[in-house]
């Protein structure tokens, strides 16, 4: 079984329930939110770009939306982030922390780059990997959504998800030549962090 064809699988059980379904949109807005927290903290106090705003502020609306639609499926239910609202909670919990200090210790050991410098490749690279996993992630969803002809839907964030990769692709170029190179290591390191993730979900008793 492809990478594809499992995550199908699994999202396809994951919506035909409205318990599991809300705590997946609650795992994924945790995930929109701690990506959102991430890029802020990353933000210089003085030279921070536009674009660097717009996906920090993209990023939090995403969480928020997420967590929205939620109401569809069920009221008052997952009012927060905690262990019990989430899917494969440690997993989605450690997934972006992971990742950031996997890029972290890449980079430095790769490019030799410390303080500013590093957080720079680290949030370039990272979001990178994580525009195209949320490409796949979020494109097979609305598949399952449109399916089982769901009232939630992630089309907005498909589209904006979209933007941020290319705007990544363009920073990336002139962050370093080689960007490819390292973009493709990074794409690596994520993919077994994503395993372990869609492994831990697969692995939840669905009712």
């Amino acid at each position: 079984m492809t990478q594809a064809e499992q995550l199908k699988e699994v999202v396809t059980k994951i919506v035909a329930s409205d318990e599991m379904h809300a705590k997946w949109l609650n795992s994924l807005s945790m995930m929109e939110n701690t990506g959102a927290r991430k890029i802020s903290k990353y933000e210089h106090p003085v030279y921070t770009s536009i674009i660097v705003l717009k996906h920090a502020a993209e990023e939090a609306r995403h969480a928020y939306y997420l967590k929205k639609q939620i109401s569809k499926l069920a009221k008052d239910t997952c009012p927060d982030y905690s262990y019990p609202y989430l899917l494969a909670p440690i997993e989605s919990y450690h997934y972006l922390q992971q990742l950031d200090m996997e890029a972290c210790r890449y980079i430095k050991n790769k490019l030799n780059l410390e303080g500013r410098a590093l957080k720079h490749g680290a949030y370039l690279l990272v979001t990178y990997a994580i525009e195209v996993r949320a490409d796949m992630l979020y494109g097979i969803y609305q598949e399952a959504l449109t399916k089982h002809k769901s009232k939630v839907n992630v089309k907005s964030i498909i589209a904006e998800e979209e933007g941020h990769l290319e705007e990544m692709e363009r920073m990336l170029i002139v962050f370093h030549p080689d960007w490819k190179l390292l973009a493709g290591d990074m794409c690596a390191i994520e993919n077994k962090l994503f395993v372990r993730w869609i492994d831990a979900i697969a692995k939840t008793e669905f009712v």
